[in-house]
Formats: C-alpha cells, structure tokens, sequence
C-alpha cells in the first residue's frame, strides 16, 4: 500500500475518531441538561410533598410548576406560602422529601415574612454524601408582597456531576482510547512512510554504485588483456574511465558520511567575512567535469563585484554545489543563474535553473532526508536524496532560512538568506 492510499485511510479514519468524541461530547452534554432537568423536576415533587404534610397554603395548586412563585437562579427555588410553618416542622418535613426523592445535597432553606421585609429564620439541611461550608447568613433575600419559603442549592452542579460518575468516566475512557488509536494511526502512517523513503534510498543506493562498479569491473577486465600495453590509447581510455567512476563513487561515499556527521552533531560553523564571487566561483569549478557533460550555461550576476558574506565560508559552498548541481542534473540543456547581494539585515545567494521544476505540494517534503520528488517512471538522474537536507542542515546552522519558488516545465529558485 503506497503512503498516499494510506494517508487518506488514516486521514479519514482520524475523521471518523473526531466525530465519535464529538458524538461522545455531545450526549455527555445531553445527559448533564437532563440530569439539570431531573434534579428540578424532583426538588418541585419535594415541595408538593411539602404542601400535602403540612398546612401552608389557603389554596395549594394542583400543578408542580405553579408551586414555585419564581426562580432567581438555577440554585433556588421560592415557594409562595400564607402561613409560616416552625422552624421544627418545615425542616423536618422539607428534609424528608428531599431524602424521599434523592435530592441528596446540601439544603439552605429560609423563611421570609413580607411584614418584616426579611427571613425570620434560617437553616442548613447538611447531606452525608456532600457537605459544603456555604454561609447561610449570606443567602440573598428577595423582597416580596407575600411570604414565602427559599430553598437553596448551593452545591448543586456538583451534586448533579457527582450523579453522572459512570458517564464522566465511561467518557474519558472512550476519548484516551480513540485518541490512542489517532495517535496510533499516525505514528503508522508515518513509519510506514519512513520505511517507503529508506526504501526507496536502498535502490537509489544500490543503483547509484552498481552502474559505477559494473563499468569499473569491466574497464579492469579489459586493462587487464595481455595485449593493452601496446594499444596506449585504449589504455588510457578504460584508466580514465575507472578513475572517473572512483571519483563519482568516492564523492558519494563522502556526502554520506557528511550526512551521518550532521545526524551525530550540530555543524561546527566557523564564521569569517568573505567575497561571496570567490565562493560562487570555487562552488562553479568543483562541478566543470558535470557542466562539461551536459554543455551546461552558468551565469554569475551579483549587484556588487565586492559583495561580502559572514558566514562559514566552507559550508555554505557545499550548500551552493548542491543547488547548482541539481539545477544541471535535472535540465536537458542546463542555464544555471546565480545571484547574490546584501541589505543591513540579511545577505542572500539564490541559484535559478530551467529544469522539470517542483510541484508546490512537494515542497514540505523535499528538504527531508532521502525522499526525491517523484518523476513518474522517469528514473534518468542518480541520487539519494540527500543533498537538499544537507543544504537545510548548513542554513538552519546559520539561523538562516532557504526560500523555494518553482514552476513545473519551467524551473526553479532556491533562494539561501543569511542573517549579517
């Protein structure tokens, strides 16, 4: 299964995990109102009850809802009452009811008398299960033209969580365990995408020195005929040829480890001022066997001859072969354009090539070690990968930053900024 069919597999099996939190949320929210709702609907049972013990009304109503006179607040509840009961008696009955209906928390319950314009007694109603230090002298008074009698809730919203324990917890053990197998998923998709790109590294690898090894076994074979000392040219021609193919291996050879330095530890830059045309030129003559090859045209256009760079001198001309050695690798008829300048804050080096050009959707992705841009069932340009994140490594050691622009069938800009 390639990365892309796998990417949308996790992509919409994510999608499907989110909605079920979601979907887990929500009803969690939906058994919290009915919880709200089942907790008022029994405190009202409560207060009619309180009606049918007692004598407090010259007319109780014959509906719940009409028991209560107001309701300032989710907490509390007024109950329009004639008489006053005592103290004794209202606690005792109120108590029993809410015990009758499991309204197992704390209780403040009041008395007002409209006559004298405030409660003329208070008292605590303390549950076993949830106990709280609320002040009952601070219990708001409401003024009205008719006595009544408060009951307050102060621990209410902790009393109705408290009934929603198996849902609360069911919930977070149902959310860790989708949002595990998100994770899990993830980290799949993104091994599975790790052992595609080192495996496409092993054949670029194993293509990379096979060819060079099969032409060198070839040109020794031949060198080593008893008859080539006397045909000095053909001798020359498979020496050459075996030294050409040591160079490109041993070069290879040599990024490789390059690389496999950079992963041990940080680049031990050592920054010195110089003339950013000697290190275009140095970058040039390191790659004039590969512009010879393909008749490749570079042109050096920098908007000072004196243009000065602080940096680590050496480095960054590695990062320049590389950008202007993919630029020819990857153009049939290679016109490689290099700038460079400078500003108070920042100095840059940009190398432009008319090559295949890079999908804007690859460019996340290209300065990651071993993976190539695709080409299709194109396979004409040797390499592993590597010289792209190495560039990276060199500019992210300068705490500078690399900048892409490119047109498929066009070309494409690489741009390194450095701060001065």
């Amino acid at each position: 299964m390639r990365s892309a069919t796998l990417k949308w597999i996790v992509l919409i099996g994510c999608m499907v995990i989110a909605i079920m939190v979601g979907i887990q949320l929500y009803w969690l929210n939906h058994v919290y109102k009915l919880e709200q709702k089942q907790f008022r609907t029994n405190v009202i049972k409560s207060i009619r009850g309180l009606f049918e013990d007692i004598d407090i009304s010259d007319q109780p109503s014959g509906h719940l809802q009409q028991l209560i006179a107001t309701q300032p607040d989710p907490n509390t509840f007024i109950i329009k009452t004639d008489i006053i009961p005592s103290k004794d008696t209202l606690i005792f009955y109120i108590t029993n009811e809410l015990v009758d209906f499991d309204v197992m928390t704390e209780c403040i319950v009041a008395a007002y008398d409209k006559n004298k314009q405030h409660y003329v007694y208070r008292e605590q109603i303390v549950s076993p299960a949830m106990q709280s230090r609320y002040d009952i002298n601070s219990l708001s008074v409401y003024p009205a033209n008719h006595n009544y009698i408060a009951l307050f809730f102060p621990d209410r919203n902790k009393y109705v969580l408290s009934q929603m324990n198996f849902w609360i917890v069911g919930s977070i053990i149902l959310i860790l365990v989708l949002s595990g197998l998100a994770i899990s998923l993830f980290y799949f998709y993104k091994q599975k995408f790790l052992v595609e790109i080192q495996k496409d590294f092993v054949n670029n690898f194993t293509h990379e020195f096979k060819t060079p090894l099969a032409v060198m076994k070839i040109a020794s074979e031949v060198l080593s005929q008893p008859g080539i000392t006397k045909q000095p040219e053909r001798m020359e021609k498979y020496t050459s040829i075996i030294k050409h193919e040591t160079e490109h291996l041993q070069s290879q050879v040599e990024r490789l480890l390059k690389i496999a330095v950079s992963e041990q530890q940080e680049f031990p830059l050592e920054k010195n001022a110089f003339s950013v045309k000697e290190l275009i030129e140095q970058a040039v003559s390191k790659l004039q066997p590969l512009m010879e090859s393909k008749s490749a045209k570079v042109d050096v256009r920098l908007k000072d001859d004196d243009v000065e760079m602080m940096a680590d001198k050496n480095h960054l001309e590695l990062a320049v072969v590389n950008l202007i050695e993919n630029g020819i690798k990857y153009s049939d008829s290679p016109n490689i354009v290099i700038e460079a300048g400078k500003t108070d804050a920042e100095s840059f080096i940009a190398v432009k090539d008319n090559g295949i050009g890079i999908d804007k959707k690859y460019y996340r992705n290209i300065f990651k070690k071993f993976y190539r841009v695709p080409t299709g069932d194109v396979h004409n340009v040797k390499g592993f990968g590597l010289g792209l994140n190495f560039v990276k490594k060199i500019v992210d050691a300068h705490n500078g930053r690399i900048v892409v622009n490119s047109i498929p069938g066009i070309g494409t800009e690489f741009k390194i900024i450095i701060p001065s």
